[in-house]
């Protein structure tokens, strides 16, 4: 039974980590280690791992570096042969350790196993809101338009596929090995899924389950969309570094389809100028994304002028009735993906 690590990266996330660790520590599979990563906390993070007795567990403190410092903390200090990923914020169904270990150990080829989530609110609620990504025949493509492979929380890495994209610290003053990028504060993890499926062989593949639960938080790095669209062009132009023909081909397309994921993240957040403004430069950046999802990108450009024309009060009356049509109908409603293109 092949050994795994499970990362729980936190910085200051005292109130919702022991539900993390408590999912983590519930896995059904028997060989498994929890390291928790606390990234230069200020709360009592570090306090709730010390309060738990369980040898699975670890604790590794560092002083503040970000998300991706934390992970690649956690991938270097873990023991297991597969890595892995739980956000603070998140939890993991008690299945998910063994379906994706079997998924691994089953196909020597795949290096990332991904699974759907099912959304949870802030109070750690269900909000009956699932995503169902597409789970093969993920391709680079696939990746940087719709990334299936959706929130940090969800995948399981074999070790061997992440040494292949392994690299020094991108400062230089530190000897140490990264595998996330540092220098990213958002766009992070499609980074990472792109650059290993550009750069390397390894198959990505999910399983038809939804396993990870994914808190919805509006304070959150994702609800920055300003920000979001920042570290996602610096991303594509640390990718065109070194994939610049891929880039050439479908970077126009990608920022369409990201320019409508953030769009339907400002309609969301009640911002009418940025949905409006995300909506229409969508269609300016590759008309398309149109043709290969009219529905989507219709709704979304008739939700920002709705938003834009007729105001927040006016938007949110429409969308209550449309969604208790929408209940009404459909008894398993799904969420899209807050964390990448969709």
């Amino acid at each position: 039974m092949t050994f795994c690590t499970i990362v729980i990266p936190v910085y200051n996330g005292e109130d919702m980590l022991a539900a993390a660790i408590d999912s983590a520590l519930a896995q059904t599979y028997d060989n498994f280690e929890v390291l928790v990563v606390d990234d230069g906390s200020t709360d009592g993070s570090a306090d709730v791992v010390r309060r738990y007795d369980d040898p699975r567990l670890r604790l590794f403190q560092q002083p503040n570096g970000g998300l991706n410092a934390a992970r690649n903390a956690g991938i270097r200090e873990g023991r297991g042969d597969y890595i892995g990923l739980l956000d603070a914020d998140d939890i993991w169904e008690p299945t998910k350790l063994a379906r994706h270990a079997a998924h691994l150990d089953a196909n020597p080829e795949i290096g990332l196993s991904f699974s759907g989530s099912w959304m949870m609110d802030e109070a750690g609620r269900p909000m009956g809101l699932n995503q169902s990504p597409q789970i093969d025949g993920i391709t680079p493509l696939v990746l940087v338009t719709r990334n299936p492979v959706g929130n940090g929380s969800t995948p399981l890495l074999r070790r061997t596929a992440m040494d292949a994209i392994a690299h020094p610290h991108p400062s230089g003053k530190h000897d140490r090995t990264c595998w996330f990028d540092e220098e990213l504060r958002q766009s992070t993890d499609i980074e990472c899924w792109l650059r290993l499926s550009l750069q390397t062989d390894w198959r990505i593949e999910g399983i038809d389950e939804a396993l990870t639960g994914y808190r919805i938080n509006p304070h959150g790095l994702s609800a920055n969309v300003r920000r979001q669209l920042e570290t996602w062009t610096q991303m594509i132009e640390k990718t065109a570094l070194y994939a610049p023909e891929f880039i050439a081909e479908h970077g126009a397309l990608a920022k369409a389809y990201q320019l409508r994921y953030l769009a339907r993240r400002a309609v969301s957040l009640r911002e009418p100028a940025l949905a409006w403004r995300f909506a229409t430069g969508s269609l300016r950046s590759s008309p398309r994304i149109l043709t290969e999802q009219p529905v989507k990108t219709i709704t979304t450009l008739g939700a920002a002028t709705v938003l834009r024309v007729l105001g927040k009060r006016a938007y949110v009356t429409i969308e209550s009735a449309l969604l208790g049509l929408a209940k009404r109908g459909s008894p398993s409603p799904t969420a899209e993906n807050r964390s990448a293109p969709a």
